[in-house]
């Protein structure tokens, strides 16, 4: 059975960071990878340091599958680094869960790495031919290497010249016995942000957070102080919270996609709010196209901004005409045959006296197969939905991504295949409507600039692997798994 949800660009990881002497780090860890599941669902894994000893534990499946009041209370430390991992590069297997640790010249390391490097297949048979060992298929492994070439220096230093050398998409959270260090790619194009632990009712500071989304600061009762700049590099450690600069980039490049579809709506991304930009590309999307409609309807839930939006803009109800079952996460037990064909049922469940002879706009993010839009606009005819139309507050996805969105090959994507009225008979709607690329930059205002839209256009920030070199499994042959 297609889960719900396979229908679309998959969350690359979550990560997270704390330094905070005299607290249980490890179980505010655990609640700020559990804000952050919905960016990763293989594996989870959580380091702890407390000056003398790294202490892992990862594994496959949910935070709350991998860890519990046993394993929690044996990671006991002042420093804490998490991760939470749905596969870019590497199969989804146990030797690929994060964070990686290691030992090196210094000490010990532990790396949890968000995004992509677009060389790592060149770097990775230069280190190996000097000599270098790969115990996973991951291209964060690329990165501990390379920052243990440099490993008679601090660690933010032999940070600061890997980052010299790698190109591509990562948010990086490390630790040794004594510091924390977050760091951000030079065009920024994954999020990072920086919060801080204590009362505000007095001075003083308890610790400081680092997460790739702010909704993590929040769950842990950490203010939000800033977004982490990109090729930026952040240390806390006994003598405070310093900062370094890293490499320049020609432009920023932020993903776009974290505000349509990945990033939790409640989170602030470089001075936006998820749920109102949301909001505002149903409102863009309404101004672009209106069909006679009686209600609009959102696929949840992250449908549900931009169907807010369309409603307010176009002046028709808004109706939540399809139920979703938030019981089911990953389906250990599988459905048999008749189930199987049911699919879709199994997680959203239309309303019938709201469908019932209306004329519907369907709200949905993106489309990417067609699969899951299709068997949903089937649901809502069998209903009694007399037209459905279907709106996406997003451009279509006719390019690959390289920078750690599993999209990395152009055959997945139907936009890239058929036109859209090809599409529109695919998913059996009455009519297909994509946001223009020009409508959502328009949301941005002078920010637009700022963003990475290559899935959209096909320009690249950066120089992209050549062909083969790429792809999820491009480094899964130098390991024996």
């Amino acid at each position: 059975m297609e889960p719900l949800g396979a229908d679309k660009p998959r969350e690359y990881c979550g990560v997270f960071g704390i330094f905070a002497p005299g607290l249980d780090v490890a179980r505010f860890t655990f609640y700020g990878l559990f804000a952050l599941q919905h960016r990763g669902q293989e594996s989870a894994g959580i380091a702890v340091a407390d000056g003398r000893r790294v202490h892992l534990h990862k594994g496959m499946g949910l935070v709350p599958e991998v860890f519990d009041e046993g394993t929690l209370s044996e990671l006991r430390g002042h420093i804490a680094i998490g991760h939470v991992r749905y596969s870019t590069t590497g199969t989804s297997h146990p030797v690929n869960a994060q964070p990686l640790v290691f030992r090196y010249a210094r000490g010990t390391l532990g790396l949890a790495h968000n995004g992509n490097l677009t060389n790592a297949a060149r770097l990775r048979r230069e280190l190996a031919a000097a000599g270098a060992v790969f115990q996973t298929a991951t291209d964060s492994e690329i990165i501990v290497n390379m920052i243990a070439r440099h490993g008679r220096e601090p660690l933010e230093f032999s940070l600061l010249a890997c980052m010299r050398e790698i190109t591509g998409a990562y948010s990086l959270v490390l630790l040794t016995e004594e510091k924390l260090v977050a760091a951000r790619d030079p065009y920024g194009f994954r999020p990072l942000c920086l919060g801080r632990l204590g009362d505000p009712a007095r001075s003083g500071t308890d610790g400081w957070v680092v997460a790739s989304e702010s909704c993590a600061l929040d769950t842990v009762g950490a203010e939000f102080v800033r977004d982490i700049n990109p090729g930026e590099i952040v240390v806390a450690d006994a003598d405070g919270l310093r900062s370094l600069a890293g490499p320049a980039a020609p432009r920023q490049a932020h993903c776009v996609f974290e505000y349509i579809y990945f990033a939790r709506a409640d989170s602030c991304l470089d001075g936006f709010g998820v749920n109102g930009v949301r909001r505002e590309f149903g409102r863009e999307l309404a101004r672009e196209y209106r069909p006679a409609a009686d209600i609009v309807l959102p696929v949840p839930d992250s449908g549900i901004p931009a169907a807010r939006g369309y409603a307010e803009e176009a002046g028709l109800p808004f109706e939540e005409g399809l139920m979703k079952n938030r019981y089911i996460g990953r389906t250990f037990i599988q459905p048999d045959q008749r189930m199987r064909d049911l699919g879709v049922r199994l997680k959203l469940n239309p309303i019938r006296e709201v469908l019932a002879g209306k004329r519907v706009v369907l709200i949905d993010d993106s489309l990417v197969r067609g699969t899951t839009s299709g068997k949903i606009v089937r649901l809502l005819r069998e209903a009694g939905a007399r037209e459905v139309h279907l709106c996406l507050s997003s451009p279509p996805i006719s390019h690959p991504c390289f920078f750690g969105i599993d999209t990395s090959n152009e055959k997945e994507l139907i936009a890239a295949q058929k036109p859209v009225e090809e599409i529109r008979r695919f998913v059996g709607a009455d009519s297909l409507y994509y946001l223009s690329l020009e409508g959502l930059l328009r949301v941005f205002g002078d920010f637009a600039p700022h963003l990475c839209t290559a899935c959209f256009s096909g320009f690249y920030p950066v120089e992209i692997a050549p062909p083969g070199e790429g792809g999820k499994f491009a480094l899964e042959e130098a390991v024996c798994l």
